[in-house]
């Protein structure tokens, strides 16, 4: 059973590594690979030794392989820097992931739509 205060500050946790990596992708990281990228949420693991980074990239699949692979060679340079920030003796390591729940939440709208427009295709009297 975990305990309340480990519980709340693992979330403050996630949430000040979140901004931090955030700060490195808009101004530090010089990578061409890397594109129009923003961190949506960093879940950390429950003895807070590891971290998934989701990650909401701007454009294609392509473009979001070549983010991740840019975010991987990357990765030890962004713990440093996290080590250093926010005072961590022993930074997570960082799991870089693709955040698809926006393209998720508009295919289930659309999908919704479907069966909404069906339901009224079967209710409306034929002619």
């Amino acid at each position: 059973m975990e305990h309340r205060g480990q519980k709340y500050h693992r979330g403050r946790l996630s949430q000040a590594i979140r901004e931090e990596i955030e700060t490195i992708l808009e101004g530090e990281l010089a990578d061409p690979r890397i594109g129009l990228a923003s961190v949506s949420s960093v879940v950390m693991a429950q003895d807070a030794r590891s971290a998934r980074v989701m990650v909401t990239v701007a454009g294609d699949e392509a473009e979001a392989k070549r983010t991740l692979e840019g975010l991987a060679a990357a990765k030890n340079y962004v713990r440093h820097e996290l080590a250093e920030r926010l005072r961590l003796r022993r930074p997570p390591e960082l799991y870089f992931q693709v955040d698809r729940a926006d393209q998720l939440e508009s295919r289930v709208d659309e999908l919704l739509g479907r069966a909404k427009k069906r339901a009224r295709k079967k209710t409306e009297p034929s002619p």
